[in-house]
């Protein structure tokens, strides 16, 4: 971090205490093409095996629910026409007590379950984790109001999965949430805008607080205005032309404050979908609040790589967060 500015040195490429020498054995494929997990194909088998937990008794708040008829469809790993939200839960051989709220991207376009999805619960899994993968609605599908939408079942699903922490053999106080691209920009708006009253309570389960642990957001979408944003995800966020007013609701950074989690960050600079300086502009407000943070910032990766290209130091990021987690959560 430069003092004099305030900005993160572009220069850097930050990488987590234990890492160097998984770097250092990387270094020499650094300048092949990335290896990165596949994104279509058919459902994967863990998927459809996987108990699901649906968000609402009956119909989602958001409606009338108005189905579109001009939406791209683009395969069964990347969902779209989500009209039940729902949590696919993977459970691990051994539980070591902490839950992880994962929400897949796709520019709120559609939802990635297989590498944003699928992939990353089976590696957290393996670390202990019971992790709810959230298939979440999408607000260009003819909710209403769509931007409140998304952040509805976010809060929803952080809720039920307290309410039945004990089930899972969870610890309430140690549930983490995990967002990639468009669904980092749902994770971040969970992180800050947690109390936020977007839908009426239902049950029980509402009286519970939606507030995360802790927070990972990786690639994620932070503006929602130009230069920086994702004009796809912001336009199905916001809709065509919205105000100033919207536009700063659902801008993440604009929110942080001293009681918001938490926060782990990482971002490819070379990054050609979201800028990088999304995760900067996050972590500037994290850090003007004094809230607990960790940055990555690497050279190469791209954008969209679920847990990350095995070639590179962006690979990297789940054992990062995994040890930044054990030291946030205890």
């Amino acid at each position: 971090m430069d003092d004099a500015t305030g900005r993160i040195d572009r220069r850097a490429l930050l990488l987590g205490a234990g890492a160097a020498a998984m770097v250092a054995g990387a270094a020499s494929a650094a300048r092949e093409p990335l290896h990165t997990p596949p994104g279509g194909g058919e459902l994967p088998p863990a998927w459809e095996a996987a108990e699901r937990i649906p968000l609402w008794d009956g119909a989602p708040p958001g409606g009338p629910f108005v189905a579109r008829k001009d939406l791209d469809r683009r395969g069964p790993t990347f969902v779209t026409g989500v009209t039940m939200p729902d949590l696919h839960v993977f459970q691990p051989a051994k539980a070591n007590g902490r839950a992880l709220l994962v929400m897949p991207g796709g520019a709120y376009s559609f939802v990635s379950i297989r590498n944003e999805g699928v992939g990353v619960a089976n590696v957290f899994a393996k670390l202990g984790y019971t992790v709810f993968v959230l298939t979440y609605r999408l607000p260009g599908e003819g909710w209403t109001p769509r931007a409140d939408v998304p952040l509805q079942d976010a809060q929803r699903a952080m809720r039920l999965i307290r309410a039945r922490a004990a089930r899972y053999g969870v610890d309430p106080a140690k549930v983490a949430v995990l967002g990639f691209s468009a669904g980092g920009h749902l994770a971040a708006s969970l992180l800050t805008g947690y109390d936020e009253r977007v839908y009426a309570p239902r049950d029980a389960a509402d009286r519970g607080s939606a507030r995360p642990d802790a927070g990972g957001l990786l690639y994620p979408v932070i503006a929602a205005a130009p230069p920086l944003t994702h004009p796809l995800s912001a336009q199905l966020l916001l809709g065509p032309n919205p105000d100033a007013a919207l536009v700063a609701r659902r801008s993440p950074a604009q929110h942080v404050t001293a009681t918001t989690p938490p926060t782990f960050l990482a971002h490819s600079m070379d990054d050609g979908a979201v800028p990088w300086q999304n995760s900067e502009l996050f972590l500037t407000a994290l850090k003007a609040a004094k809230v607990k943070a960790e940055a990555h910032f690497f050279e190469e990766g791209g954008h969209g790589y679920g847990i990350g290209p095995d070639n590179a130091p962006a690979g990297l990021w789940p054992q990062l967060f995994a040890r930044w987690l054990d030291r946030t959560l205890g």
